[in-house]
């Protein structure tokens, strides 16, 4: 049977994280992007609020959300400031892929900590060469008795300057290709890791992103998750989930896009009547109406058969470049309704606009997302 409503702790949820977001984000947004700023204080207050590391099961006294759940707190987050959303997606990103591949004492040593106290985690896969690519990835991890030891640089890590932790992939055989990548757990102040200065990004800017390098980082043996060759498997189930995750993001910008600019078009008048009676801009308001539903559909749907165990990877595909294309082509329709003061900082959506950008790029570019639906129609 096919539900479209919200439960009532679903409900909630959206009411909570709405009602933070308004009093917590959405004011200090404009000055995060103009200052760069990275808004900690406000994640740990997200954090201090039951609205960060959804993913952490309740065997180690986390929240246990489904993704559906997470998706509609997902959309709150991103309306306010989608840079500061990155930030706290960041966290789920990275300790995923423990909940998948950890056994319980790891997930005890490594999850655990997140629940007691406030800590932010980053995952670490794509690197200098091997972004779309990142089955070529070149960091290498050498087992040496009771330790690993991890050599390479990591790029476009996003929370790499703030972490305490690290899910980082590393090759234990290069000839293997993808059969060699193995997930590591590696605490910040390991030695032998060293941060680069943040990346001055046109969008999202409040959001961290810097390259990592390691040399020579060694950790315990029993820091290796899942077991040496298969990295590649978990990297992939993480993205089965997180990928939703990033289209809902899309359309938390989405909807503000579309919110402001239906509040400007019944403002803004010209030849006498608001803009939005004029046909051309009524229009563009429809389009821009139905590409955000549809858009959180096609995302529900991919969080939905990822929560049944059902295979979700096209499904998951189909969300992050079905949302992240509409939502730019909404927040690009946005500028355009606002004419000369969209381009401007008067309004909020030029910043939209260039933070719309990003979505189309991380978590698998919306060209890669074309790759994996079509290998998956071919099957």
């Amino acid at each position: 049977m096919i539900a479209f409503g919200l439960t009532e702790d679903q409900l909630e949820y959206q009411r909570m994280a709405r009602q933070f977001i308004a009093q917590n984000v959405t004011p200090n947004a404009g000055h995060w992007d103009e200052t760069g700023h990275f808004p900690k204080d406000e994640i740990r207050s997200a954090w201090e609020n039951g609205l960060l590391n959804l993913c952490i099961p309740d065997s180690v006294g986390g929240a246990g959300m489904p993704l559906v759940d997470t998706l509609i707190i997902s959309e709150e987050i991103s309306y306010g400031c989608v840079g500061y959303s990155t930030s706290c997606m960041a966290n789920e990103l990275a300790l995923t892929p423990v909940v998948i591949g950890a056994d319980e004492d790891q997930k005890r040593k490594f999850l655990k900590p997140f629940v007691d106290e406030f800590k932010l985690a980053a995952f670490c896969l794509s690197e200098p060469g091997a972004g779309s690519d990142a089955a070529s990835l070149r960091t290498t991890a050498k087992r040496e008795g009771d330790e690993w030891v991890i050599n390479g640089q990591k790029q476009w890590i996003t929370n790499a300057t703030h972490a305490d932790f690290y899910t980082v992939f590393a090759t234990v055989d290069r000839e293997a290709g993808h059969r060699g990548i193995t997930l590591f757990a590696v605490p910040r102040n390991t030695p032998g890791i060293t941060i680069a200065p943040h990346e001055n990004k046109m969008g999202q800017r409040c959001s961290d992103t810097a390259p990592i390098s390691f040399d020579n980082v060694r950790v315990p043996a029993d820091h290796c998750i899942g077991g040496p060759g298969n990295g590649w498997k978990i990297a992939m189930r993480t993205l089965d989930f997180s990928r939703p995750l990033v289209a809902m993001s899309a359309v938390g910008v989405a909807r503000r896009a579309l919110e402001e600019s239906i509040k400007y078009a019944k403002e803004r008048k010209t030849f006498g009547k608001p803009i939005g009676q004029h046909q051309a801009i009524g229009f563009m308001l429809s389009d821009m109406a139905a590409k955000t539903q549809a858009a959180r559909l096609l995302a529900l749907e991919a969080a939905w058969r990822t929560d049944q165990g059902l295979p979700a990877n096209k499904e998951a595909s189909f969300a992050k470049a079905m949302c992240a294309d509409w939502c730019m082509e909404i927040c690009t329709d946005a500028v355009q309704i606002f004419g000369g003061y969209g381009y401007t900082k008067e309004y909020p959506v030029e910043k939209l606009m260039r933070d719309a950008k990003l979505i189309q790029i991380y978590e698998g570019t919306s060209q890669i997302q074309r790759v994996v639906i079509s290998r998956e129609l071919m099957r």
